[in-house]
């Protein structure tokens, strides 16, 4: 004689699934609005594009997504290995180590005494917890004790890692290599991907001198030619109401136009992922310019050099020169 069975059991579990399913789609609801609300306005947020990179076939697109926090240490990791002359797979390692370590923050705690992006440890002699916690400092000594390593860019991403960090996790760098070779596309690459930041507008002033400083930290005083001050840059507008002032930076013309390029579009960038943090309003990089809060924060094109923006003002850099405006 069959047993009948009790529906009940089941139909607990098919209520669960759907509560389950409820708050999921209400948490991706919340996101969105956080995100698209305003305008799409919402919660910050920077995305780092590339096409092919990697392994990824001709013509994939890949991305990924940032908070601000993480996108300027991201910046910050990029401009040191570019500063040191160290080529795009030196970057990969170092920001793919960071991701694992710290998930790009700059975290005060750790793991017994490790501390910063990286998690290196005083006690272990990577330097003092207040140089630990420079990200300049931290990305600096990560990659001069890469540099160390015989035939590092040969090496699998994990060995190379595993090599400076010595952790107890090895294999876990290698879940980040994909992510992190889309991001140093977006600071080293030929042009093909870019790095973009949305949110408000800056609503305070930034200052120009802070602004040179940490460029100079974080590139070296050897790779500015040339940092001017501008008078305030252009008239109040629409949705802009304060005025700005600009930090114009002249490239050195050393390493060949390639070398130049790559710096330039790592500073373009790096301007971008700081732009919440230092009050950066716009930046220009060859014919295309970046505009905090507007043209959906992605990269436009401008026209030729001397071009004017939307209210009039100069916008577009000339050869081997960006332009960062900053709200004033």
């Amino acid at each position: 004689m069959s047993e009948t069975r009790d529906p009940r059991p089941r139909r607990r579990r098919l209520s669960r699934m759907g509560l389950g399913l409820l708050v999921l789609i209400a948490v991706i609801g919340y996101f969105a609005v956080q995100r698209y609300s305003n305008g799409g306005m919402g919660a910050p947020y920077c995305t780092a594009r590339a096409t092919g990179a990697g392994s990824a076939s001709e013509g994939t697109v890949q991305s990924y997504e940032m908070s601000p926090e993480q996108a300027a240490n991201a910046a910050t990791i990029a401009a040191v290995g570019i500063a040191k002359g160290l080529p795009d797979r030196a970057v990969t390692i170092a920001l793919a180590t960071a991701m694992q370590e710290s998930a790009l923050r700059n975290l005060d705690h750790g793991d017994r005494d490790s501390l910063g992006l990286f998690q290196q440890r005083p006690s272990q002699g990577w330097g003092t917890p207040e140089q630990i916690m420079d990200p300049v400092y931290s990305a600096g000594i990560f990659y001069d004790r890469l540099a160390e390593i015989k035939g590092y860019t040969r090496l699998p991403l994990t060995v190379a890692a595993q090599k400076v960090q010595l952790s107890g996790f090895p294999q876990a760098y290698a879940k980040h290599e994909t992510d992190a070779t889309v991001v140093t596309a977006a600071f080293g690459d030929n042009g093909t991907a870019t790095l973009t930041c949305s949110g408000p507008a800056p609503a305070a002033p930034g200052d120009p001198a802070k602004v040179k400083a940490e460029l100079e930290r974080a590139f070296g005083k050897e790779a500015l030619h040339e940092v001017r001050d501008g008078a305030p840059g252009g008239r109040s507008a629409p949705g802009r109401p304060i005025r700005e002032a600009e930090v114009s930076v002249q490239l050195k013309p050393e390493g060949g136009a390639a070398a130049e390029a790559r710096r330039g579009r790592a500073m373009a960038h790096w301007a971008v992922a700081h732009a919440r943090e230092l009050g950066i309003a716009r930046v220009s990089y060859g014919m295309r310019g970046w505009v905090s809060g507007r043209d959906g924060d992605e990269w436009q094109f401008k026209g030729g050099t001397g071009a004017k923006d939307g209210d009039g003002d100069p916008h577009n850099a000339g050869p081997g020169e960006v332009r960062i405006f900053i709200a004033r």
